[in-house]
């Protein structure tokens, strides 16, 4: 497996691209009400083609994390081919893949061909569970959904065992519609079978806001705490590639910090967005994270040098605005850098390090 190891020296420097988020399509075959992204991306430009991605994936160096997005990404018929290329040219050490899992027969098969054509890399991939059964479907507006899921489930299952470097897991929207059935939802991923991992994602937006997500953020805490005493048990659910107790323990801190951001409404941490992490959607538009409308360029328009656009007098304004805006998000994915890479925060992680039990496949 690719190790991290050689991305240290950015805990101090910040001066490289880590963690790049690519969201290949806004197509989705589901109607989910609280999506922030498929209800305004429907009508765009035309969705960069394999040859295109091929060039920009050249223009970036080694990667520690590549996440794809969407719109559901294994509705990409060539989604193998685009993880191929980002392989072959940037090594990621984790590819993650979320999906909701509507169309097994063309998750399954795209799933394997990308566990085995990166070998070295961990290919991880999230089922998306709102709900229990027709309340998961109520949720997500989409009829058979929790069938569907759990079908995917199923077929994903087998494939874990043929691919070593293959991690399945849960991802939950964490919201007003099932905030009170959290524990059921949390006892169901527990039983599943072959789950490694549960991530519950505080719905995006300003959750305490008058913004029609306003959600209860004791019930959030809550089901943190419950998350932590579930993960420091006998039977914890965690990653299973190298430092996958770190991340774990990185995950705990998350949580807290994030509930710490809602509830005092500023940030928490200095945000290294567009420093070591960059967002570019399915026409090529290259942002700092995926909360800020701050384009800092088109590949289409650099030749495809996303480095060049990443570089760019735009990219350096608009990392100027992060570091003096006030603006605070609670998205995980930027929490996971901001803690990662911020040496100040090492004590914590050690310190939830040490509580965690070794994980086990």
């Amino acid at each position: 497996m690719y190790s991290p190891i050689k991305y240290i020296p950015a805990v101090f420097l910040k001066n490289r691209l880590l963690q790049f988020t690519f969201f290949i399509t806004s197509r989705c075959n589901a109607r989910c009400p609280f999506c922030f992204y498929w209800q305004d991306r429907h009508s765009r430009r035309r969705e960069l083609d394999l040859d295109e991605i091929e060039k920009t994936s050249r223009s970036l160096g080694g990667l520690l994390w590549l996440l794809f997005s969407g719109g559901e990404v294994f509705l990409r018929q060539d989604l193998a081919d685009i993880v191929a290329a980002f392989y072959r040219n940037n090594r990621p050490v984790i590819i993650t893949l979320p999906t909701n899992g509507l169309a097994p027969d063309l998750i399954i098969p795209q799933a394997e061909e990308i566990a085995a054509g990166s070998p070295n890399s961990a290919v991880v991939i999230k089922v998306s569970l709102d709900g229990v059964g027709a309340d998961h479907d109520r949720i997500r507006n989409t009829p058979g959904n929790f069938d569907k899921a759990m079908e995917t489930w199923e077929g994903l299952r087998p494939l874990r065992r043929r691919h070593q470097n293959l991690q399945i897991g849960i991802n939950t929207v964490f919201m007003r519609e099932n905030q009170d059935n959290l524990d059921e939802i949390i006892d169901f991923v527990n039983e599943l079978p072959d789950c490694e991992t549960h991530t519950i994602s505080l719905i995006r937006g300003n959750p305490a806001g008058d913004n029609g997500k306003g959600i209860d953020l004791g019930k959030y805490l809550r089901t943190v705490e419950r998350l932590e005493q579930d993960l420091k048990g006998h039977r914890p659910k965690m990653y299973h590639f190298t430092l996958a107790r770190l991340k774990s323990a990185q995950d705990l801190i998350q949580r807290q910090l994030i509930y710490e951001t809602v509830r005092q409404g500023r940030r928490q941490l200095p945000c290294y967005a567009g420093r070591i992490t960059a967002v570019m959607n399915e026409v090529g538009d290259v942002f700092p994270c995926e909360i800020l409308d701050c384009p800092m360029g088109n590949v289409r328009d650099s030749g495809y040098d996303l480095m060049k656009v990443f570089s760019s007098a735009a990219a350096d304004s608009v990392r100027a605005k992060i570091n003096s805006s006030r603006c605070y998000c609670s998205h995980e994915c930027y929490f996971v850098t901001n803690i990662l890479f911020n040496p100040m925060m090492y004590g914590r992680l050690i310190k939830q390090f040490a509580a965690l039990r070794q994980p086990g496949r």
